[in-house]
């Protein structure tokens, strides 16, 4: 999955390209879909940096074989982002998950 292939993903299901994040909580790592989002006035990021954020992210998956599991749990859930509230994917890294933890 490319940073491209994420956005799209994301606007497909919601409309809208929202932020997305890593986050590391309890043990567990989750990709969390933020409810700010490229179009909005407010968004911290431009098109470019935020194209730049996506890719990262996106190749973070692939390193965490986890992107099929991100697009699959996008594509299947009925929540959506909201102000304050983000759609949190849990992220199974099984054996591998004390490499990403540390």
């Amino acid at each position: 999955m490319t940073g491209k292939e994420l956005q799209r993903l994301l606007c497909n299901k919601w409309g809208y390209s929202y932020d997305v994040q890593l986050r590391r909580t309890q043990g567990k790592i989750f990709m969390q879909v933020m409810w700010r989002y490229l179009e909005q006035a407010s968004f911290p990021l431009s098109e470019g940096e935020y194209e730049e954020h996506l890719n990262q992210i996106a190749n973070y998956l692939q390193a965490m074989d986890s992107d099929s599991i991100v697009q699959t749990f996008i594509q299947e859930t009925k929540e959506r982002p909201r102000l304050g509230r983000a759609v949190s994917i849990p992220l199974d890294l099984g054996n591998r998950a004390s490499e990403w933890l540390l």
